[in-house]
């Protein structure tokens, strides 16, 4: 039996990572940008981070049944560490490169490294299956406040510095010092897990795996494919480059983004709340899709917004229902594998994820300095994408449904 506690310090691990990540996706770019790295310079940077973290993920997320939930955890916070540390020592673009592909970065505010897989599964573990969805939700919402508190807290602090006189590299860098110190701290709450949120029980090794997986294999392949595609459409409006887009088109300061991002990311975690009872309702699949859609169509408005304070108003409205998706995508992640291929399911899914989501900040920095829709392009680009991932979901999963949600139906008739 879990101790009350682990709930609790799961919560906080995704608090602390999440105010971290907040915080260094508003000035991150701004940071490389200082240091005299080029837009294309930036968008190679900025992919490698999120491609160097497929490998790590992949490699760490497959063994974590085996070598410990707890342990992997750990490693994900040192490789924060690591990355903050070389970030802020150096401005070469070689070093800054290697590091990017084996340290733990995130430059959209989004996440990265191993700590979602595995607390997902953790979550799945110590949790019974009537109040997943809901924990999800609430998981949502701490982590996107906890964002939305770091973008608020990165952009005042980095501000702040340069109004006492700082050079604004000496600015965005002390930003990046305190990562890596948050990155400290998680490995702290990391160990104060109880062994409860370890795989309840050890794989049966007769058992004929792939990537951790077995029986799951096929539809874990088939999320992957469509959720490569929903990353990759939204890698073209990551964090970094929606603050670069403001500050060239509509000349947005840090402190400005800051508070930008707190507003996005409090309206996009409140929305999983909501998620949580439509799909008590109508279903995981429903819920996805058809709150996804609508949030997609404004994204490709906000370029074509005359004024910085309607791009904003609707950009605004796009993340109010934007991320009704990800507790439920979540919750049914683990709700349609088996218990003891949860990590591997969640991993799979997340790296794949982040393998779709690398490819695109290569391709979208550029873009941002075009005069087609004033720099506008990623918007598009990631909006219709976006609605093709979910026209596609549909296709696919609506028939496919969680044991639970076939059990609630069957004691309502």
């Amino acid at each position: 039996m879990h101790r009350p506690s682990d709930l609790a310090l799961l919560f906080a691990s995704r608090m602390l990572r999440m105010f971290a990540y907040g915080g260094l996706a508003v000035v991150l770019a701004l940071y490389l940008a200082e240091v005299g790295l080029d837009a294309q310079q930036i968008g190679l940077l900025l992919t490698l981070t999120l491609a160097g973290d497929v490998g790590v993920s992949l490699f760490l997320t497959l063994r974590a049944d085996r070598i410990g939930r707890r342990r992997t955890l750990g490693v994900g916070a040192g490789l924060m560490l690591l990355g903050a540390v070389v970030f802020a020592a150096t401005g070469d673009f070689a070093i800054l490169l290697v590091t990017a592909i084996v340290a733990v970065l995130s430059p959209g505010g989004n996440e990265v490294g191993p700590f979602l897989p595995v607390e997902q599964a953790a979550i799945g573990e110590i949790v019974t299956p009537a109040r997943r969805t809901r924990t999800f939700a609430w998981y949502q919402l701490a982590g996107a406040l906890s964002t939305a508190g770091g973008s608020l807290a990165g952009g005042v602090a980095a501000s702040t510095a340069i109004g006492f006189g700082a050079e604004p590299v000496d600015a965005y860098r002390l930003v990046i010092v305190g990562y890596g110190a948050i990155g400290i701290a998680i490995a702290l709450v990391a160990a104060g897990l109880s062994p409860a949120v370890e795989p309840e029980r050890p794989r049966d090794e007769t058992i004929q795996t792939r990537f951790g997986l077995h029986r799951s294999l096929g539809i874990v392949a088939r999320l992957s494919a469509l959720f490569a595609l929903d990353a990759f459409a939204g890698g073209f409006v990551i964090q970094s480059v929606v603050a670069l887009w403001f500050a060239l088109r509509w000349d947005l300061d840090p402190a400005a983004l800051g508070g930008l991002f707190f507003g996005a990311n409090t309206l996009a975690g409140l929305s999983g709340l909501v998620a949580a009872r439509l799909a008590e309702r109508f279903g995981l699949i429903a819920t996805m899709v058809w709150t996804h859609i609508p949030s997609n169509v404004l994204l490709v408005l906000v370029p074509l917004m005359p004024t910085a304070e309607l791009a904003v108003a609707v950009l605004l409205a796009r993340f109010a229902i934007s991320q009704m998706d990800v507790p439920t995508r979540q919750s049914y992640t683990v709700a349609v594998v088996e218990p003891d291929e949860r990590s591997a399911a969640a991993g799979v899914t997340g790296v794949a994820r982040t393998a779709g989501a690398a490819v695109a900040p290569v391709i979208a920095a550029p873009l941002v300095t075009l005069p087609v829709l004033a720099g506008g392009l990623p918007f598009l680009i990631s909006g219709v994408l976006k609605v093709v991932y979910d026209l596609l979901l549909w296709r696919e999963f609506r028939a496919v449904r969680p044991p639970e949600e076939v059990a609630r139906e069957r004691a309502s008739r």
